[in-house]
């Protein structure tokens, strides 16, 4: 097949910053053991050390202007970020809130006098800075954060001030040891009246170190992974910061208490300024579906050199890997990581079409539905890039047995450092139901509210009159149901199954049909007269799905462009072994579905799980090399359960 030829291909356009990656995590491969070893604060700052020696050349900050010493390469800069997920999560996490979250938050909200003031300083990592928006009462809901931000027309000054417990920010990454400076997120409110949350500079350390007066700090303290990383809490008690620490490139505050923004709708404000930060959620899924990378590296190795059992009378017991029941709960894992992988690729280039260089000070180059296509793409692949690397490790620990179980293996640390992702940059069931309100309103209004009630009013008055009322989603179903065939005969049975168009239908199909459904059940709770909130409750599990269905469906064509655009020869072959792997091993999860619906007699869906059977058996012999091409540094994966990694044992 050609490893290297695949890894070439899976780089893609930003091998460069990945190679980069890769050098300072082979050269820090250290920090790995000292997680296991060192005192949380000790392991805290040798954290904070690696991150600095990061800067030295410009890798975290290559996606920022270069007036700021950065590189002007944000795809770059995001690919850079992915790979650092082979290596220590902690240093990942640190490097995300200092470059992406509080930078990010500088670059994007702030207007020049930010920038120059600040973005030098932190971009390396001299001014090290929290991103404070989650508060302990509100997490996912950013527009009911309780934080106040009250100007003082008398003093030129804004207030920052913590009403109550529930407001005390909180899980505050750089917060409890090492940061200096916070993006706070509050209430806005000038001359009594509330303008919904804004972003502000607030200082929280002086230069020695010691809480700046009005701001205590807490620490959260040991968490279930990721202690390499300061996470606290945050609380201010009438904390003044000038009229300039607001980040106003959406709306200003001027001197004499007047409060001015181009954008007159307060909702379509916040949901403007919170746009710019998707950098963070699509980083996110990219560090997972990366983690994920990690896992089977270290599973399908083992699984190539660990004996097991064997035929009655053998001389040798039988490698791992050869074991039906192995190739199931591995090779189906590589080859959605595969999928994935790509899936995160076009995502990271419709993310720099939209906010690279030659857009990032115009919105208007892009259009609102392009941005608001993009978000929900971008918590579409997080929540199930996300949701794969939970699934991922925990069968890849499980295929190495003991030897997965101890911490010198690397799973445990996976395991414990990924878990959070599913949660931070947003909940993933929350994004699913971001991702099918879009879907239902077809991206046709701006910015309408998040939460269920606004959800619900805007779906039946918009989305249900165009999906159902005007027959447009079931008359493409109708098309549909002509293009996938429902059954066959017994003696045909798998036939037509590795059709990418058979494929494509029949997750097309369950996509559509999903969303018709909340469509009609939406209207029909309303025509009945019952409360939107309730309505919405009610077939909220229901909207989840149909997100997360049309997820899949995005995934699985990436796959397939994938393959369509790779390099005729061996490495396209085994990329259609994967993709053929992938697409029926989706189909086959859902094959009670299917069924239920007239989509998969009993005999097509039997046939479906044999071939899945059949495409792991071979895959199997390229499963070494699969992962090979995942780039991942060798150093990182020298674990002392795989003596013989560099030489893996291949089946004969």
């Amino acid at each position: 097949m050609g490893e290297s030829g695949l890894r070439e291909y899976l780089d893609g356009t930003y091998k460069q910053a990945r190679d980069q990656a890769r050098v300072g995590l082979a050269e820090h491969v250290g920090l790995l053991t000292e997680a296991l070893e060192l005192p949380r604060d000790a392991y805290r700052d040798r954290v904070l050390d690696v991150l600095r020696s990061a800067t030295d050349d410009g890798q975290t900050a290559r996606g920022f202007p270069k007036e700021f010493g950065g590189g002007g390469d944000l795809g770059g800069f995001i690919a850079g970020f992915e790979t650092l997920a082979y290596g220590d999560l902690s240093l990942l996490i640190k490097a995300g809130v200092q470059f992406g979250l509080f930078a990010g938050a500088i670059l994007h909200l702030g207007t020049t006098r930010h920038h120059e003031a600040y973005l030098p300083d932190a971009l390396n990592a001299h001014l090290l800075g929290c991103f404070a928006m989650t508060e302990t009462g509100h997490g996912s809901n950013v527009q009911a954060l309780r934080t106040t931000a009250t100007y003082d027309p008398a003093a030129g000054e804004f207030v920052i001030h913590t009403p109550d417990v529930q407001a005390r920010k909180d899980y505050i990454g750089n917060a409890a040891r090492h940061g200096r400076m916070a993006a706070v997120f509050a209430q806005l409110v000038v001359g009594g009246e509330t303008h919904g949350v804004h972003c502000l500079l607030v200082p929280i350390r002086d230069d020695e170190g010691n809480p700046m007066p009005g701001v205590t700090i807490g620490d959260c303290g040991e968490k279930l992974g990721l202690n390499g990383v300061d996470n606290g809490r945050l609380t201010f008690d009438q904390v003044r910061v000038p009229r300039e620490a607001l980040l106003d490139r959406y709306a200003q505050v001027d001197a004499d208490g007047n409060y001015l923004s181009e954008i007159e709708n307060p909702d379509r404000r916040f949901f403007t300024m919170l746009g710019t930060l998707v950098q963070g959620r699509v980083s996110v899924g990219g560090a997972a579906i990366n983690a994920s990378k990690v896992a089977l590296a270290l599973a399908v190795r083992y699984g190539s050199q660990r004996r097991q059992f064997g035929a009655p009378g053998a001389a040798d017991e039988a490698l791992l890997l050869d074991y039906r029941m192995h190739q199931r709960r591995l090779l189906p894992l590589l080859a959605r990581t595969y999928a994935l992988h790509f899936a995160q690729a076009e995502l990271v280039d419709e993310f720099v079409r939209i906010f690279g260089a030659e857009n990032a000070d115009d919105p208007d180059q892009t259009s609102e539905h392009d941005r608001r296509a993009l978000e929900a793409q971008a918590a579409g692949i997080k929540a199930l890039g996300t949701w794969h690397a939970t699934e991922t490790i925990q069968a890849c620990r499980e295929a190495c047995g003991g030897a997965g179980y101890l911490a010198e293996n690397r799973f445990a640390t996976l395991k414990a450092d990924t878990d959070v992702f599913t949660t931070f940059e947003g909940d993933n069931t929350v994004l699913l139901q971001l991702v099918a309100k879009g879907l239902l309103t077809g991206y046709r209004e701006s910015f309408g509210k998040l939460d269920p009630l606004g959800v619900a009013k805007f779906v039946t008055a918009q989305a249900v009159e165009i999906a159902v009322e005007k027959t447009a989603v079931r008359q493409l179903i109708e098309r549909l149901r002509d293009a996938v065939p429902s059954r066959v005969d017994e003696g045909d049975s798998d036939a037509g199954l590795r059709d990418d168009d058979y494929h494509s239908g029949m997750v097309r199909f369950r996509e559509q049909h999903m969303l018709a459904g909340v469509a009609r059940r939406l209207k029909r709770g309303i025509d009945d007269g019952v409360e939107p909130f309730e309505v919405f409750n009610r077939c909220q599990d229901h909207v989840i799905a149909a997100g997360r269905a049309h997820v899949e469906r995005i995934v699985l064509e990436a796959f397939a462009t994938a393959v369509g655009r790779a390099p005729e020869g061996p490495a396209r072959e085994t990329l259609k072994l994967l993709y053929d792997l992938h697409a029926l091993a989706t189909i086959e999860n859902e094959r009670a579905w299917y069924m239920e619906h007239g989509r998969l007699s009993g005999a097509r869906s039997k046939a479906i799980t044999a071939l899945v059977n059949e495409l792991a058996a071979q895959v199997r012999p390229e499963a070494v090399e699969l992962v090979d091409a995942f780039g991942i540094p060798a150093a990182l994966v020298d674990v002392p359960m795989l003596p013989t990694t560099k030489q893996a044992v291949t089946a004969g």
